[in-house]
């Protein structure tokens, strides 16, 4: 890749470091998007025992790139998407991916359409363990910054991504106890 164009994407995608998301962390700012990509990236590496069988490299590279869209479109939360957030994500996707060296736009191209068709064991568990690090997030985050449908939706959300793995399974069940914790003590 020429560096000219590697410093063009950097730059572009360099702004998930500022896109924030809905959530705010324990010090009381809101998290970024790069932020968020990061730590999941970290969960993803972190679940090597558990999925001896899946390719956790692939896991990992989907867990960096999958959110590249909102650089462009920004963060809309998950229960407020429409139909026409998910068309401008995808034209942004595809207006990113076409700056990169073919090789590695084919590379993008393929794991965003194995994420959309979740079919593979590595998107589901992409998927599940993006669903759990926003909610591990939101139970770190003061009680004061949760919208009022986060109270129960925390309780439920993901909970349909985990049900391949018994260890996720056990790992939302841990996080919904967590929400409920801290609800109940008005943390």
């Amino acid at each position: 890749m020429q560096p000219k164009k590697l410093v063009e994407f950097l730059g572009i995608v360099g702004k998930l470091k500022s896109n924030t998301r809905h959530v705010w962390n324990a010090d009381n700012r809101q998290e970024s998007v790069a932020e968020h990509c990061w730590r999941l990236s970290v969960m993803a590496l972190l679940m090597t025992d558990e999925f001896p069988e899946v390719d956790i490299n692939k896991v990992v590279k989907m867990c960096l790139i999958h959110d590249f869209g909102e650089a462009i479109t920004g963060d809309i939360p998950s229960f407020m998407k429409n139909e026409e957030d998910e068309e401008k994500e995808e034209k942004a996707i595809i207006d990113l991916l076409d700056m990169l060296p073919k090789s590695i736009s084919e590379e993008f191209a393929d794991l965003f359409a194995e994420m959309a068709n979740m079919e593979t064991e590595e998107a589901k568990l992409y998927k599940a363990l993006d669903k759990l690090e926003a909610i591990i997030s939101h139970n770190e985050s003061p009680l004061e910054t949760w919208l009022e449908l986060e109270y129960t939706e925390n309780l439920i959300y993901g909970t349909e991504n985990v049900v391949f793995s018994d260890y996720l399974i056990k790992l939302r069940e841990k996080l919904m106890k967590d929400s409920i914790q801290k609800i109940e003590n008005g943390e």
